[in-house]
């Protein structure tokens, strides 16, 4: 869903660096992936082709934190 975004902590060493992958339009999601040492960020169409995707050693990755979209006003509020 538009607005869903993922934030990556990585550590490079001497610290550490962001990423984020947002579903950019309507229709896309992003879907996370952890296999054979490796994370793998994507964001994906309503087919489920990847548009983008982001890999990341998992040995690396110090947090991955999923933010839904908000689903905006509740009806009645």
């Amino acid at each position: 869903m538009k607005g869903d975004r993922v934030e990556i902590v990585v550590d490079t060493g001497d610290g550490s660096r962001n990423y984020e992958v947002t579903a950019s339009r309507a229709g896309r999601k992003v879907e996370v992936r952890i296999a054979r040492g490796v994370v793998e960020v994507s964001e994906v169409t309503r087919t489920g082709t990847a548009v983008r995707t982001a890999r990341f050693l998992a040995g690396r990755v110090l947090a991955l934190v999923e933010h839904p979209a908000d689903p905006g006003p509740l009806d009645g509020e």
